[in-house]
């Protein structure tokens, strides 16, 4: 049917669905939550679901289109009967898991030790059911900061509530003031893959925006690097050949500081990947 172009003229667009092998690849991205907006924001009593302009704009910047998945837990107000989460895991070719409010600690069976570290367990319970989804179809996954430490409470890890409480011995991992510019040397596991991915790349550094960390290691999960100055964990995946993977820093806040660990060779590796997956190829190397 005709539709209006880019500078209003008249285009087509094709009557019938791309092959699946020709269209953009779907990547799922799970729900920023903001229970109590500020009253200046004029939603008053509602909830807000959004996600970080950066970190889809990273994904999209690969040719691959960002879609946020709004909650579809036991408390969301949708009739599940209607739409459910295998809806979108059925849509969708991979799920990135974005940074936020802390996991909560009931979430890995432990009470907070103080009350500000409660975290969001309504959003736990929300994207660990995308997560477990998303292993059910062997679908590629990818979590950012929060993201990866949730995939370790959805594997059966748990976590540092508070690295330099629980670890007194640690550095800084998060500061108010420098947000995204503190940063610290990064250590790659000798033989992962997150080395073969950055083959090459001397004393990378990243940021470090987090108090929370791996702590128990989740079952079927390996250490993918960690801080080389604390060996706080910074990086984690699943065993086996389907890419799932976390990493504690921001990438997608590397685009443009050339002094920080290059960005875009985990986007592609994840994509390619993903690609694999949905086209039903061999999975890259």
């Amino acid at each position: 049917m005709p539709t209006l172009g880019r500078a209003g003229a008249l285009s087509r667009v094709p009557a019938y669905p791309l092959p699946v092998r020709e269209r953009p690849l779907l990547i799922g991205m799970s729900a920023r939550l903001m229970h109590v907006p500020p009253v200046e924001l004029g939603f008053r009593g509602k909830t807000l679901q959004y996600l970080e302009q950066s970190l889809a704009h990273w994904i999209m910047a690969h040719g691959a289109m960002a879609v946020m998945i709004p909650t579809l837990g036991f408390d969301a107000e949708v009739e599940r009967r209607k739409v459910g989460v295998h809806h979108y895991v059925d849509m969708l070719d991979g799920l990135v898991l974005q940074g936020g409010a802390d996991v909560s600690p009931l979430s890995y069976g432990q009470q907070p030790l103080r009350p500000e570290w409660a975290g969001d367990a309504v959003r736990d319970r929300y994207e660990i059911e995308l997560i477990d989804g998303f292993l059910t179809q062997g679908k590629p996954m990818l979590g950012i900061c929060r993201g990866c430490q949730l995939l370790n409470v959805a594997f059966g890890g748990s976590l540092l509530q508070d690295i330099n409480t629980q670890r007194p011995d640690t550095r800084r991992h998060v500061d108010g003031v420098l947000y995204d510019q503190l940063q610290h040397g990064l250590r790659f596991e000798p033989g992962s893959r997150l080395e073969k991915i950055y083959d090459g790349h001397a004393s990378p550094r990243v940021n470090s925006i987090h108090h929370q960390a791996v702590d128990r290691l989740g079952s079927d999960l390996v250490v993918e690097a960690r801080c080389d100055e604390d060996g706080v964990v910074e990086a984690i995946r699943s065993r086996g050949d389907l890419f799932v993977a976390g990493v504690q820093w921001h990438p997608e806040f590397h685009l443009h500081t050339r002094e920080l660990l290059d960005a875009e060779p985990l986007m592609n590796a994840w994509l390619a990947a993903v690609k694999a997956r949905r086209d039903g190829t061999a999975a890259p190397g």
